[in-house]
């Protein structure tokens, strides 16, 4: 049987300039926030729990860009509003907020629910400037968090300073694009001849 394909498209969003609603005081709704703002510490946040726990508040304490609202969500909260994440403890509820969000025209992520889902969070592995994000397309979250583990372990921290310094070679370059592009490939590609070096050991 033909395995299914993964057709999301990978995109990196500058949150700082979104302003994201997260809908949900509890354990779940601590989990979403504090994926957003490890990721994007300068994010804009509003988040909606009719009780908010004390985990949470304390999680966002650090932060003067995110907002908690304790009470119950009403429409009027998608207002001025890019992206929405749902995280309440009633699926009934997180449907209807789901519904209304896309009666807006809003992208949604509910928790636990993909199959309603316009993106996922998915599993991050940053060195530095090098970020890579890892979806499984909602079918095995415990397996993206293994991958990520796994990559974080083999890419070096030095990494960041290999980024840098390429793009110090990239910029004291002369030439045209094609030529910048084929001198970085020359460059770069130890990489690839250290990990075929590697295999046939």
């Amino acid at each position: 049987m033909k395995p299914q394909e993964n057709t999301l498209f990978p995109v990196f969003l500058k949150l700082e300039n979104l302003h994201t609603l997260v809908v949900g005081g509890g354990n779940v709704g601590l989990e979403k926030i504090s994926a957003l703002l490890n990721n994007a510490p300068k994010a804009k946040v509003t988040l909606i729990g009719l009780t908010i726990s004390e985990e949470l508040r304390a999680y966002v304490q650090p932060f003067p860009n995110v907002r908690l609202l304790e009470k119950a969500f009403t429409k009027n909260d998608l207002d001025g509003i890019d992206l929405v994440v749902v995280g309440t403890n009633s699926a009934k509820i997180n449907q209807a907020i789901h519904a209304q969000a896309k009666e807006k025209g809003l992208l949604v992520n509910v928790a636990d629910t993909p199959h309603i889902c316009d993106f996922y969070l998915g599993s991050i592995v940053q060195k530095g400037n090098l970020k890579i994000a890892i979806s499984t397309n909602g079918q095995s979250p415990t397996l993206a968090k293994r991958m990520r583990e796994l990559l974080t372990e083999v890419l070096p921290d030095e990494i960041h300073s290999v980024l840098y310094n390429l793009r110090s070679i990239r910029d004291s370059m002369k030439g045209d694009f094609a030529y910048k592009v084929k001198k970085l490939n020359e460059i770069t590609s130890v990489f690839v001849e250290d990990k075929k070096e590697k295999t046939t050991i």
